[in-house]
């Protein structure tokens, strides 16, 4: 990565840490005092928390559109009160309506200030040179987990949840918001001559539309698994035979192996297509369940990691594919769509995906691998638009 965007992506990484661990890992750690304070289910707390979700799905498109034209370096800092507002909204919750409203405000800021509208100020900044850059702001974020509910939980633990939330909240207006404005301002936003071919040409049209689509399916297949295994990893790995202590301490491999993951492209697989890059993490989540419904229990790490290593690829191929098969014209209006099915199955997943442990047990492993397999049967089908393989685009690889 060159010296000139090192800043930037430090800067841009550590409010993007700061960002996921104040929204969407803030109930893991808060959802049961909150719970138990408001006289509510812990449910009720992670369906407001899905409420934030299917709103950021609906803002999404709009602010990618909002970076496009103006750059990421006011539209994060702005999330950045939005945030601030949501959390101090959430500390003054005293029951399900105000407890529902805080999260929907929340949900305006994740939908305007998480990974997709970073990846989005990336692209506006560097142009079809920002896969690096993408790769450097996941690497830091991948520990916003490792920061976040440690810090939440000591926050409770001194000044309850309520506290929590306000301390949260004031970290995005001291922190986050110097964070993102130190951001450079963005150019003059690129104009697209493909693009415009694309539009010119019916055949174009169609096989961008397709390619959208076919990406958009990866992308949702995904983010259900990965939301999935999040809510309820130890969980299923009991109903594969191992104990609760033992399903706990393997769930504390996936994180080592999503960075794992993301340094293995920010390296080797940098040297390659990340076409080809992501079609082989959407196998490794398949290949894992493989292991784990033959094996068993002793293969329970081996699943951990594999489905680790491929979400932390993944993540990453969320923001470059649609840079190298589209173009950075554009960019964040259409990720903002492109992401739109996979809020809403991020939404859906810990609850469907719980319905289907209570109804097949261990056997609910074969469902999220054939989603797996789905995720990959997109990606293998999708080519690059003729637009894209005529420009300065890198073609998309041969099947």
């Amino acid at each position: 990565m060159a010296n000139a965007k090192l800043a930037p992506v430090l800067a841009l990484g550590s409010a993007q840490t700061l960002a996921w661990g104040s929204s969407y890992y803030l109930p893991a750690v808060l959802a049961t005092p909150i719970a138990r304070d408001l006289g509510v289910a812990p449910a009720t707390v992670f369906a407001a928390f899905s409420v934030a979700l299917l709103v950021s799905a609906a803002l999404g498109p709009h602010a990618g559109r909002a970076i496009d034209r103006w750059g990421g370096r006011l539209v994060l800092a702005g999330t950045n009160v939005v945030f601030a507002v949501g959390l101090a909204a959430l500390s003054l919750a005293h029951g399900p309506w105000s407890l529902f409203l805080a999260w929907a405000v929340l949900g305006i800021g994740m939908g305007s200030g998480l990974y997709e509208a970073a990846f989005a100020a990336l692209v506006r900044l560097y142009g079809i040179g920002s896969r690096g850059s993408i790769t450097g702001i996941t690497l830091i974020a991948g520990f916003a987990s490792t920061v976040g509910w440690p810090l939440s939980a000591l926050l409770e633990s001194h000044f309850g949840w309520r506290g929590a939330c306000l301390g949260w909240a004031a970290l995005h207006l001291v922190v986050g918001i110097p964070l993102n404005l130190s951001l450079p301002r963005a150019g003059p936003a690129p104009v697209a001559a493909a693009a415009a071919a694309a539009a010119a040409a019916p055949a174009s049209r169609q096989a961008t539309q397709r390619a959208a689509v076919l990406l958009a399916i990866a992308f949702a297949a995904t983010w259900f698994i990965s939301t999935a295994m999040a809510a309820h990893l130890p969980r299923l790995l009991q109903a594969c035979g191992v104990t609760l202590a033992v399903a706990v301490g393997i769930g504390a491999l996936i994180g080592p192996a999503q960075v794992a993951g993301r340094l293995l492209e920010f390296g080797w697989l940098r040297q390659i297509h990340p076409m080809l890059s992501a079609r082989l993490a959407a196998l490794l989540h398949p290949l894992g369940a493989l292991a784990l419904g033959v094996f068993g229990g002793p293969a329970a790490a081996v699943f951990a990691v594999l489905h680790g290593a491929g979400n932390g690829i993944l993540t990453i191929a969320k923001g470059t594919l649609p840079l190298v098969l589209f173009g950075p014209a554009g960019y964040g209006h259409r990720q903002g769509w492109l992401m739109v099915p996979a809020r809403i199955a991020q939404a859906l997943a810990p609850w469907l995906f719980g319905l289907l442990l209570d109804r097949w047990g261990a056997q609910a492993l074969w469902i999220s691998a054939s989603i797996g397999v789905l995720a990959f049967a997109s990606l293998w089908l999708l080519r690059a638009p003729a637009a894209s393989r005529a420009g300065t685009m890198p073609a998309a690889p041969a099947r």
